[in-house]
């Protein structure tokens, strides 16, 4: 698995925590990003997928569209972005993205995506990545990279004019467009969903190096729940989320029996390597519906707190 350690909303950039590492660790960071070989990230200013694909609606009923795009930082970048980004990536601005279906990376040229600031500015992509979003089942999280506003003249929206595929080739989100998410807003939950036993990975821990693989559920774990955020987020001050954070989660939830229930997961699982998603660990099996987080506890790198927040879980 490859990705990032970003302390950066969607991705959640690690690169703004060096500050906070120590010296030893610090090095070490900075050793593993200078031999960081960038694979998922797309600078190609044009679309250049070639396909007959026109689907705008998968088997399971839903429509292919944007869940959210959130502009998380605004000429902030680090200096290393270069390195592990994109070329020019430093001191730009980074918007994730979110899909409503995993994306075929393949098809993902920065030429996909147009954004326009609310004064009408077109705004200039440098690149796109699914870094550090990378782990099995993420695909769906874009960071774009590039001069999208500021903060007298926001992005307003992001428009789908390629031809951009599902992972599964049956979608092409040509065409879809959302909303941007203003840059003093806090982060909010945007997906849910039941993870595959298949991909739960439990006792698993991260990779040694952050960049990507966090870590997997603990053994004993009955039922995952998997939950995205519009970006990346950790506690006040940058320190990845513990137990009081997943204390805060609140599962919705019917039992074998039928009966209607919340639940807390007993544990946490893909922390420690930056991205937008937390899996929810849960010791019963039945049906959960839905996700709350109450207000106040995680931010993102620009320290804004979040609202409370929920949101319904998508099968399929």
């Amino acid at each position: 698995m490859q990705g990032l350690r970003f302390e950066l909303f969607a991705m959640g950039l690690l690169l703004l925590a060096i500050p906070l590492l120590s010296g030893c660790e610090r090095v070490r960071v900075l050793l593993q990003a200078a031999t960081y070989e960038i694979t998922l990230a797309d600078a190609t200013p044009q679309d250049t997928t070639v396909t007959d694909v026109v689907g705008a609606q998968g088997a399971e009923g839903r429509p292919a569209a944007l869940l959210s795009a959130f502009f998380g930082l605004d000429d902030a970048l680090p200096g290393l972005a270069d390195r592990v980004i994109c070329e020019a990536a430093s001191g730009k601005d980074g918007m994730p993205v979110i899909f409503s279906h995993e994306i075929d990376v393949a098809t993902m040229q920065a030429g996909d995506f147009r954004i326009v600031s609310a004064s009408g500015v077109v705004g200039d992509i440098t690149c796109v990545t699914l870094a550090p979003a990378d782990d099995q089942g993420e695909h769906r999280t874009v960071l774009t990279v590039g001069q999208f506003g500021d903060d007298t003249d926001q992005p307003a929206s992001v428009e789908i004019v390629g031809n951009l595929l599902s992972k599964d080739g049956q979608l092409n989100f040509r065409g879809t467009q959302v909303t941007v998410t203003r840059l003093e807003d806090g982060p909010t939950l945007q997906w849910a969903e039941v993870v595959p036993q298949a991909e739960w990975g439990l006792g698993e821990s991260g990779t040694s190096i952050p960049f990507g693989g966090g870590s997997g559920c603990p053994m004993g774990t009955k039922q995952v729940v998997r939950v995205t955020w519009t970006g990346g987020v950790t506690k006040p001050g940058g320190q990845e989320i513990d137990d009081a954070e997943r204390a805060a989660y609140v599962v919705s939830f019917t039992t074998e029996e039928g009966q209607l229930i919340n639940l807390t997961p007993f544990a946490i699982g893909d922390l420690g390597d930056g991205d937008n998603n937390h899996e929810l660990c849960l010791e019963q099996t039945g049906l959960p519906s839905a996700v709350q987080f109450p207000e106040g506890l995680v931010t993102d790198p620009r320290e804004d707190l979040n609202p409370a927040t929920s949101v319904q879980l998508v099968s399929g």
